[in-house]
């Protein structure tokens, strides 16, 4: 339960960075937790092909996920039309 925890909240911080970095519309609190796991999945496997590491422990987590979170929203942006 507590990785559950740790993950929502990461997530969420995440998400939320990746926002206030993109500056596209604001998603709200349950948007930036779903963006920022995303985000997770998509800046490990990008920045993983290219070979790039952010770090280790819950700040390296945050700062990929950011990087992910933003080339999420970047896709969502660019097809609903939105910016």
């Amino acid at each position: 339960m507590e990785g559950i925890l740790i993950t929502l909240i990461l997530g969420a911080i995440a998400g939320w960075l990746g926002s206030q970095i993109y500056k596209g519309s604001g998603l709200g609190l349950l948007g930036n937790i779903v963006v920022g796991i995303l985000g997770g999945f998509i800046g490990y496997w990008g920045l993983g092909k290219l070979g790039i590491s952010l770090g280790s422990g819950y700040l390296g987590y945050i700062l990929t996920a950011a990087s992910g979170a933003i080339v999420l929203l970047l896709i969502i942006n660019l097809i609903s039309g939105r910016r």
